[in-house]
């Protein structure tokens, strides 16, 4: 079995779960397929090393909690640098003074 095909059973045997735990975390299903995706990306471009750990999907699930954590802290200060942004009401609001 070569890398590729090696990552490609590890990539199919866990999908389903860490999208799963989490969108738990996020709260969205689009969003934590977004994050898994991402997490199984950067996985994949360290496979050949990642494949010797005892349990490489517990790399994977540390390093989508820490983008899903980065996502929710740029959410947040987009909310805090533009309040109301995306609301036309809360805009006009502010535009009125």
């Amino acid at each position: 079995m070569t890398p590729t095909d090696d990552f490609a059973v590890f990539y199919d045997s866990v999908f389903a779960r860490l999208v799963g735990q989490l969108r738990v975390v996020t709260g969205e299903l689009q969003d934590a397929e977004d994050v898994v995706q991402e997490a199984l990306a950067r996985a994949s471009m360290r496979w050949t090393r990642l494949r010797a750990y005892d349990a490489p999907e517990a790399w994977v699930r540390r390093v989508e909690l820490n983008l899903a954590a980065d996502r929710a802290r740029r959410g947040r200060r987009r909310l805090r640098v533009s309040p109301g942004a995306g609301n036309p009401v809360v805009s006009r609001m502010l535009a009125a003074g």
